[in-house]
């Protein structure tokens, strides 16, 4: 359990991202216990309620629920949330910016595939 924090956001949205990412990735699985907010708050030197707020963010997204007197543990499902956000913000982020460059250059959407293809194939990478 790393997390990382700057002065980019507020502290509890930086740790339901960085418990989210988690998540995604695997560190904690669907059906187990994530760490308590006093074990984070106590490891992390930070307020229990700036971790509380940031972990009832992911309850509110249904990546955790509480459980009465046993802790909070990842949903099942909440990878493939996860997975299906990341694809929403890839195609937001990426390829609606690289489709709004690729018609200001006047590239086709044939040429922009092949651009695409020829990016897949790039072994240096």
């Amino acid at each position: 359990m790393n997390f990382e924090f700057d002065q980019s956001s507020p502290l509890y949205q930086q740790l339901a991202n960085q418990l989210a990412e988690m998540i995604f990735t695997g560190v904690y699985q669907e059906g187990e216990q994530v760490p308590s907010t006093t074990q984070l708050s106590a490891s992390l030197n930070i307020n229990p309620a700036t971790v509380l707020k940031g972990m009832n963010q992911l309850v509110t997204l249904g990546l955790l629920e509480k459980r009465r007197g046993r802790g909070m543990f990842v949903t099942s499902g909440a990878r493939k949330k996860l997975a299906t956000k990341h694809r929403d913000d890839f195609y937001h982020n990426y390829v609606v910016a690289m489709v709004i460059e690729a018609k200001k250059l006047d590239i086709s959407e044939e040429h922009l595939q092949e651009l695409i293809k020829r990016g897949y194939q790039d072994d240096s990478q």
